[in-house]
């Protein structure tokens, strides 16, 4: 599929279109917590940064026995014969989450999520666990700093109790100015508070599910008080599982360790995951025997661009190559591009950003850089193309098309959906 030139946004696309991309490229970037060099400590989000967390899960804080067995049940094996496949939840209406949700567990995927943007992340799971059956529910991502381990907790247990076990608790950092400015809140040791708030998250539904005394004390977080008014009692499904957004090796250590699975940014590749996310991950293993790949599930988030006219394939092509290039001004993603020989574009894409040549910027992603981070074919071809790249590095994707198809040709993609599931 050729490259159209890059002067400027299809003539059909209006300012609310443009408008409307750089919203969804805060959703895909400011959530997964490493983006903007200057908002962190230090240079905790570098791909190449050493461990910064020392001893094994069963240090001060308690080790966590949470997992294992809920692994087994809801883990994914990266050679899995059946990829999963999912799908955002993106209306912001309440009153047609149900409706939305409906279509897409009918087109046949296996997962929905939500984001914290403009409204909370969970309302709309808690209508789409009521009006599906089948569709794996996951918030991707809630923030989790601005809240207290023992309030997730809560609504994590409820949503999956509601769900019949279908809830997947997804959670990001966000960003030093967010934490402090907008959410009033306390940022401080990103990665090794999200360890922490992970095992106290575990502790608190081994209380709830096991009747374990509750005795948490971490550097960050103390839960030390239950008493069986406030405790909902087991689920018949079990904990939810958590799965952690990350980029950098010492975020995605911590999924390792601590979590059920990892989401993985869109802006990522093959070798990327195989140089970086794999050995990573595998790092956090390490820390709790009995953990492994085969207990822990890599959902991978892709952007394809396909279309069934001209127009819908030139503005997913335009609208993606303006977020792979806003994901590639960030200076905490060069070592992204850098595993695909590409990290000379890092600088010019930043200084570019600075000036808001967004434009300008786009025009740079020539079909090499299409190639190493998206997935570009006809709609037919989209199953092949999805397996070919993922497969054995990812056992479930999210789907990122700005053309829209499931929307536009709902009956035509259900058949790519399906064809996932084959290929």
């Amino acid at each position: 599929m050729a490259s159209p030139s890059v002067s400027g946004p299809p003539e059909s696309l209006s300012r609310s279109w443009i408008a409307s991309l750089f919203l969804q490229l805060v959703f895909y970037s400011l959530t997964s917590a490493e983006v903007l060099a200057d908002f962190f400590d230090g240079d905790e989000f570098n791909c190449a940064t050493p461990d910064l967390i020392d001893g094994p899960v069963t240090s001060a804080v308690g080790r966590s026995q949470h997992g294992l067995e809920a692994f087994k049940s809801h883990g994914a094996c990266a050679l899995s014969p059946s990829m999963k496949i999912d799908a955002p939840l993106l209306t912001a209406d309440l009153n047609q989450v149900a409706a939305e949700a409906r279509d897409i567990e009918r087109l046949g995927y296996d997962g929905t999520f939500t984001f914290e943007g403009q409204h909370d992340p969970f309302l709309p799971l808690l209508l789409a666990a009521e009006h599906t059956s089948t569709l794996e529910l996951a918030t991707a991502i809630a923030i989790a700093f601005p809240r207290s381990p023992m309030q997730l907790a809560n609504v994590a247990h409820d949503l999956n109790v509601m769900s019949g076990g279908r809830f997947i608790l997804g959670l990001g950092s966000q960003i030093k100015p967010h934490i402090e400015k907008r959410f009033s809140a306390t940022w401080s040791k990103p990665v090794a508070r999200m360890r922490e708030f992970i095992l106290a998250l575990q502790a608190i539904w081994r209380c709830f599910n096991e009747d374990e005394p509750l005795n948490f004390r971490g550097e960050f977080y103390q839960h030390t008080l239950m008493t069986p008014f406030f405790n909902p009692g087991a689920s018949p499904s079990g904990p939810p599982r958590v799965f952690l957004a990350g980029v950098g090796r010492p975020m995605t250590r911590v999924a390792g360790e601590v979590a059920d699975g990892l989401f993985v940014h869109p802006l990522n590749s093959p070798e990327f995951i195989r140089t970086t996310t794999l050995p990573a991950l595998d790092e956090g293993f390490a820390r709790v025997p009995g953990r492994g790949r085969d207990s822990f599930t890599i959902n991978a988030q892709a952007i394809v661009i396909t279309g069934y006219n001209d127009e819908e394939v030139a503005q997913a092509e335009m609208s993606s190559k303006m977020q792979l290039a806003f994901y590639g001004s960030t200076p905490q993603y060069k070592c992204v591009l850098d595993a695909s020989n590409l990290g000379d574009l890092q600088p010019e894409l930043n200084r570019l950003s600075k000036q808001g040549r967004w434009m300008e910027m786009a025009a740079l992603i020539d079909d090499q850089v299409i190639d190493a981070f998206a997935v570009r074919c006809p709609p037919g071809d989209v199953a092949r193309q999805l397996r070919q790249r993922y497969e054995g590095l990812a056992d479930r994707v999210s789907i990122i098309c700005h053309s829209q198809p499931h929307v536009q040709h709902p009956e035509e993609w259900k058949e790519v959906i399906a064809a996932c599931h084959l290929s």
